[in-house]
């Protein structure tokens, strides 16, 4: 998961760009970028960390230009080292950079083709590296000076032939224009906003989520399409073309559970709404299966659940109540490394009002459970602040399987729900009951929004993933370089570099 963002405009675009940015901050906390371009010069400031210490006054000062990309990161398969922070550039033809977000399926390949036919070093382990190098080489093969819209629509048709995976993707041209495009799947989210810049020219802006744009004062003109580029020059001109045989709306629908913003619209649905719905639909499976609950108030988990949790206590006729109150300079616990630093930050970023749990039977809502190490800690400190009885819900189904689209999920053997019944993650979670959204309904709360969307990417709750390319495999190689053990081993190697090079 991580977020992008790409503006051309009749003006300086830096503080947009870190604007942008710092709001799509939840989609990344490892690391940010930005590049932008004046003329047919570049300038880039990118490192590990927020928005707010990567981006310091001299380095905005530094970032001239009417055009620019930008990027927060999180780490999936690769190291996590500064170097693979984004935007990356290559320098022929034209000057490229590029932003992304996803995961190329077929990487390891691709890989492979760069070097052997088409003579391309890759210096990351990085896939977004080998999509930008997919994607140049493919506009070399032109053979223009000048690039022009047709060019650039023909480099993304075979960008389509040879790419397999989730890619959302802004990439800017030097002295031209930026061009935004989605996997034919559209897996991961992207929009395009437009607003009116000096003398009238239109200034258009992309990102990953439509709130960046609603910050910026763009309006919402859509979703780029899957499989659809759509380019902005630095003249006001927006070309669209749908570059990709066969594509077809699967958009990962985690996205709706937990990743986007609630005030972000994804392929004209409301994040909002579509939360909503979800605290419907479990509500009903409540009263469908447990008509005779003891339920005295139900209680979100911060934040994520909040929309969910409230439209559920409604329906159910049950107090709704604010039991936690979360620290929010804490990041999100499901991504970082390792158990022992999972287990230690869920207690600095929740504290219990002990008034709201104390002889009460409490429902917790949470978003979905990935580990349950952090369900199980949140139920353990319910019980603590006095519960009689906790029970646990979840407005997703279960996690069972992994991400192979973006989102650094842990491995199979690593997930709560892998191999185990509903009633024997209530026990390892230390649930008095554990109730799970149905798949058929989430999908229907998602789908209401936008009766188009006849597919989602539901992978992680039924292991059917929708490029049709991912074995048994791919999945034990994912689990190589996922897993905690093996995480640990990349961060001491880079430790190790680092102290050699501060001893040197």
């Amino acid at each position: 998961m991580c977020g992008i963002i790409g503006i051309v405009a009749q003006e300086r675009v830096n503080q947009a760009l870190y604007d942008g940015l710092t709001v799509l901050q939840h989609r990344g906390q490892d690391a940010a970028g930005i590049m932008t371009c004046d003329g047919d010069r570049l300038y880039l400031r990118k490192d590990n960390g927020l928005v707010r210490d990567v981006f310091h006054t001299r380095h905005m000062l530094r970032l001239h230009g009417n055009m620019g990309i930008g990027h927060v990161r999180y780490p999936t398969a690769g190291c996590e080292s500064s170097a693979e922070a984004q935007p990356f550039y290559v320098n022929s033809p034209y000057g490229i950079s590029l932003a992304h977000n996803g995961n190329l399926t077929n990487a390891v390949q691709l890989k492979q083709d760069l070097f052997r036919e088409d003579l391309r070093h890759i210096n990351t382990d990085s896939d977004s590296e080998i999509l930008l190098n997919i994607f140049a080489h493919e506009l070399l093969r032109q053979g223009k000076l000048e690039v022009s819209a047709e060019d650039i629509f023909g480099a993304i048709e075979a960008v389509h032939r040879r790419c397999r995976g989730a890619y959302a993707a802004v990439a800017m041209v030097t002295g031209y224009g930026i061009v935004a495009f989605r996997d034919p799947f559209g897996i991961r989210p992207l929009v395009v906003g437009e607003r009116s810049g000096a003398g009238g020219v239109k200034e258009y802006a992309f990102a990953s989520e439509s709130v960046a744009l609603d910050v910026l004062g763009y309006q919402l003109i859509g979703d780029v399409a899957p499989g659809e580029a759509v380019i902005a020059t630095l003249d006001g001109q927006l070309h669209r073309r749908v570059c990709a045989a066969d594509a077809q709306y699967a958009t990962c629908i985690f996205e709706f559970v937990y990743l986007a913003r609630p005030d972000s619209i994804i392929d004209d649905v409301s994040v909002y709404k579509a939360r909503l719905r979800m605290g419907e639909k479990l509500a009903a499976k409540i009263r469908r299966e447990w008509p005779e609950h003891d339920i005295d108030v139900v209680i979100p988990i911060p934040d994520t659940s909040r929309t969910s949790a409230l439209e559920l206590a409604n329906n159910l006729g049950v107090k709704y109540r604010e039991g936690f109150i979360k620290n929010r300079y804490i990041g999100r616990t499901f991504i970082m490394p390792g158990q022992q630093q999972r287990r230690k930050s869920v207690r600095q970023k929740l504290n219990a009002i002990d008034l709201e749990f104390r002889g009460k039977n409490v429902l917790l809502v949470d978003d979905s459970i990935v580990r349950g190490t952090t369900s199980g800690q949140i139920i353990q400190m319910a019980r603590e602040a006095g519960a009689r009885r906790v029970y646990f819900a979840s407005a997703a189904p279960p996690v069972r399987y992994p991400n192979v689209y973006g989102i650094d999920m842990p491995t199979r053997e690593e997930l709560v729900a892998y191999n185990r019944t509903v009633e024997e993650i209530a026990e390892v979670i230390g649930a008095d009951r554990l109730i799970y959204q149905d798949l058929e309904d989430l999908v229907r709360a998602v789908q209401k929004g936008n009766p188009r969307l006849a597919r989602f990417d539901t992978s992680v709750f039924n292991g059917e993933y929708v490029t049709g390319d991912v074995d048994e495999s791919y999945l034990q190689h994912l689990e190589d370089v996922r897993n905690d053990a093996a995480k640990a081993a990349r961060r001491s190697a880079d430790e190790e570099v680092i102290e050699l090079h501060n001893t040197a």
